[in-house]
């Protein structure tokens, strides 16, 4: 991969699902590296009887700590009118988006044979209209300046199950929201082709394994309690996610990327916490 410098010095970034978890990590590390950021959520302030915790709040107030600048936007990405407003407040308060990252997603399993159908319009909402409906909010600007950077959050999840014989246990929740992932991915290569004459980068990417966040331990925390090699460092996400968001569009775009390998790619996988030095 040619890859330009790490700097976004001057940049605006959109990320999404910025309220906790790998959101918030993103946002704060594109911040560090100069951008100003525009972080997009349902709660701005945390209820004290939240389910899970986090806010726009906190996250705009550890990225000003760190002396960056932040804006927040609460919206509802299931809802097109609600997010059709995302775009334009970041250009009234920050300029053109350089950066979009895609990351918030409906994580609602099921198996297919009982998702209902209201589930199955709120993942795809979330997850792919959201993600269509800000790149074609963005994309006019990054086609006049010859210049722009998308990245998708995907999962593993989109991947084919393997059998027969098959592991009922690891494939009766998630065919939905990976359907929905898979999705993405298309979006992500299709468009990757039609804008690549305009300077502008698409690409997934996707953890290898759970990553510790809120929703995480809310969904699965005791498996990753009990089985800690299926953990993955958050680092390894911000830093894959800056990678893409700086890379050189004219040799990097168009990929479905994990995590892990695309580090050890580029030769930027950041030590696990706790490792030797």
């Amino acid at each position: 991969m040619s890859a330009s410098s790490c700097s976004l010095e001057g940049k605006v970034a959109l990320v999404t699902g910025a309220s906790r978890g790998i959101g918030v990590a993103v946002a704060e590390r594109l911040a560090r590296e100069g951008a100003a950021v525009a972080l997009v959520a349902r709660t701005l302030e945390a209820a004290p009887d939240a389910r899970l915790a986090g806010s726009l709040a906190e996250t705009v107030a550890a990225i000003e700590r760190a002396g960056g600048r932040a804006l927040p936007i609460v919206a509802d990405l299931a809802d097109p009118a609600d997010r059709a407003r995302i775009v334009p407040a970041v250009r009234a308060a920050l300029g053109p988006v350089d950066v979009l990252v895609h990351n918030a997603a409906a994580a609602i399993y099921a198996p297919v044979a009982e998702i209902p159908l209201k589930r199955r319009q709120i993942t795809f909402e979330v997850n792919v209209h959201a993600t269509l409906d800000l790149a074609q909010a963005v994309l006019p600007e990054m086609r006049a300046r010859k210049r722009g950077w998308i990245v998708n959050l995907s999962s593993a999840s989109s991947q084919h199950p393997h059998g027969p014989p098959y592991d009922g246990a690891a494939t009766t929740t998630i065919t939905v929201y990976g359907a929905s992932k898979a999705a993405l991915e298309r979006i992500t290569t299709g468009l990757a082709a039609e804008v690549y004459a305009d300077g502008i980068a698409v690409n997934s990417v996707a953890p290898v394994a759970a990553v510790r966040t809120p929703g995480a331990e809310a969904l699965v925390g005791r498996l990753m309690e009990t089985h800690p090699e299926l953990v993955e460092p958050i680092e390894w996400l911000e830093e894959a996610v800056l990678a893409l968001a700086t890379c050189d569009p004219r040799t990097c775009t168009g990929r479905i990327l994990y995590s892990g390998p695309f580090l050890d790619e580029i030769g930027r996988k950041p030590k696990a916490p706790g490792a030797a030095r």
